[in-house]
């Protein structure tokens, strides 16, 4: 997203949260916010907690660009998972509507903040942190703002954890599910352990959606057990092909130095043996970026360029095949619950060709025909309704907004009890989900 994308969702966002209130957001910012409560102080080892503990929580207002609004937020720090099975400690939000709580209607918004540095979080924006890349956590409000004027409490995890371990799939489902957990059993939300759920996420959002509803049968089934419903849009698949998707493109190539800094992060691995010169110097640049620092700001890169001659292809990076084994949804668990899948094909507008063999189009960043192979394995192997909606005249970006529209539409469907549809038999052929090796 853009510098002016940003701007602009912002100030929708501030709008619409102001009009929510019924009143007009203060002008005057809260004292520097304490980012004391984001850190672990727990005296006890963090293992002797049970996933989805509450450790600590605090009342305070909706912030946005760090103004504080009428709205009520409640934070809470809790015991999760990392992307390796260690105990570790998150913070999510939970955003109460105006009206009162009903705690039969609650949906987790999953952020696409995409960073490298938690500092860009939602939790901190939430709190009233100002940051650049936090402008993108401030933009969601638009839609958030939707859920709350509809009587929806919002529950706004920090997905990639307190180290923003960008890309590790597997960790942001875990935090996202332990942050339901710990919101529906913390009394200031007013929810409660029987409290029906929405997953709702795009992009970054989306890979946090996903695994939370991958993840959850086995890893919280009382959670799985009340989720009505998951809508998500543009969608990571297979990291692999993302990456030869990506390589080179005009709009999107950087996101690909950021995924190795995030896999790196989160699996504790040295990429550095594999690096040439100007790839480190990539890296270390990149090292706490936005991905409002790298969209369309390194056009052209390639992996080629980033790394030694012969790891000229990805493939030769043993800790790179392992690690996107482990990120791949292709090979996860089957989630349980209906779903909403929405992906744009029309990645040119952003400068991604979609004309590479074995890939084809997608939306400038995410492939097609991997998300339809995903949708059509998920209605092959699973018990779930699926419905799924390529917008093949849009990119990434503006492809966005139609799907926030049909998927708020069809989990409020959900919501209201009505049957979940099923286009299975429509969904045309995707690429193959085996690993790429």
């Amino acid at each position: 997203m853009g510098t002016g994308r940003v701007t602009l969702a912002v100030a929708a966002a501030a709008a619409a949260v102001t009009m929510l209130a019924g009143g007009t957001v203060p002008p005057v910012a809260n004292a520097a916010p304490d980012n004391s409560f984001f850190f672990s102080g727990e005296q006890a080892p963090l293992g002797s907690y049970a996933p989805g503990t509450v450790l600590a929580s605090r009342v305070l207002p909706y912030h946005l660009l760090g103004i504080p609004t009428p709205l009520t937020a409640v934070q809470i720090r809790y015991r999760t998972t990392d992307a390796q099975g260690r105990p570790s400690a998150n913070v999510t939000s939970v955003l109460l509507p105006p009206g009162g709580v009903d705690p039969s209607r609650v949906v987790t918004y999953g952020s696409a903040y995409d960073s490298l540095n938690p500092e860009h979080s939602p939790s901190r924006s939430i709190a009233g942190n100002v940051s650049f890349g936090g402008a993108i956590a401030d933009s969601e409000g638009a839609v958030m703002g939707l859920f709350l004027a509809q009587g929806f409490t919002v529950i706004v995890p920090d997905t990639e954890g307190q180290s923003a371990n960008f890309a590790a799939g597997p960790e942001y489902g875990m935090n996202t599910l332990d942050a339901i957990r710990a919101a529906t059993n913390t009394a200031a939300t007013g929810l409660n352990p029987a409290s029906r759920v929405g997953l709702f996420g795009y992009s970054g959002g989306a890979i946090a959606t996903n695994w939370a509803a991958a993840l959850a049968p086995e890893y919280a089934p009382e959670v799985n057990a009340n989720l009505v419903g998951v809508a998500e849009g543009g969608v990571l698949a297979n990291p692999a092909r993302n990456l030869r998707y990506i390589d080179g493109s005009l709009g999107w190539a950087g996101v690909a130095a950021m995924a190795i800094i995030g896999i790196a992060r989160s699996y504790d691995i040295d990429f550095t043996p594999y690096l040439n010169d100007f790839g480190a110097r990539i890296v270390a640049q990149l090292s706490s970026a936005s991905i409002a620092n790298v969209l369309f700001q390194y056009p052209g890169l390639t992996w080629a360029q980033l790394t030694k001659p012969e790891f000229a292809n990805p493939n030769s990076v043993p800790p790179f095949v392992e690690t996107v084994a482990k990120i791949d949804l292709g090979l996860a668990p089957t989630p349980t619950v209906p779903m909403f899948i929405g992906q744009g094909a029309n990645g040119i507008l952003e400068g991604t060709e979609g004309t590479k063999p074995g890939v084809g189009p997608g939306d400038g960043v995410m492939i097609a025909g991997d998300v339809r192979a995903l949708a059509r394995q998920y209605c092959d192997t699973g018990n779930a309704t699926i419905t799924y909606h390529q917008y093949d005249a849009l990119s990434h970006i503006p492809a966005l907004t139609v799907w926030s529209l049909e998927a708020t539409t069809w989990l409020l469907d959900r919501f209201a009890g009505k049957p979940a549809p099923n286009n299975c038999a429509s969904i045309a052929p995707g690429n193959s989900l085996a690993p790429e090796l």
